[in-house]
């Protein structure tokens, strides 16, 4: 992942927007990206922030894990919504089903029915390139 521009080259673009450049001028001096100039502009201008955003993924978890874990081992039948209602927290069952993921929980839909069995789709001759049609030189 890019690193975010420096507060230095952030505070250049605003200062040369303060001496009345033009955006295309800007983004060619400081080799940067017109659209990245303009939102440095507009996030000063309308929330007096100049610093850059923290990057990355989310920063807290909702779900209690430990909870969650026990719920499954009360019901493991519970479905993704009901987990979610019973947790009682506002979140997409996205979030349910990576938390669960993330136990190494997962939901088998057929535990009481024997696995199935996957059968080979082609024929032994066919691994090796022969059509076994008009032309071959193998025997049929």
């Amino acid at each position: 992942m890019a690193a975010p521009y420096s507060q230095d080259l952030r505070d250049r673009v605003l200062g040369a927007y303060d001496r009345g450049m033009r955006t295309k001028e800007i983004a060619e001096n400081f080799d940067v990206c017109p659209a990245w100039a303009r939102r440095v502009k507009q996030r000063r201008r309308e929330h007096g922030e100049t610093a850059h955003r923290p990057m990355g993924g989310k920063r807290f978890e909702k779900i209690d894990r430990v909870r969650l874990a026990g719920m499954v081992k009360a019901r493991p039948d519970a479905t993704l919504e009901e987990l979610r209602r019973d947790l009682g927290v506002r979140c997409a069952l996205s979030a349910v089903c990576t938390a669960l993921k993330k136990l190494g929980l997962s939901f088998k839909k057929r535990r009481s029915t024997r696995r199935s069995r996957t059968a080979r789709t082609w024929r032994n001759d066919a691994r090796r390139g022969s059509s076994g049609g008009p032309g071959s030189t193998r025997a049929g």
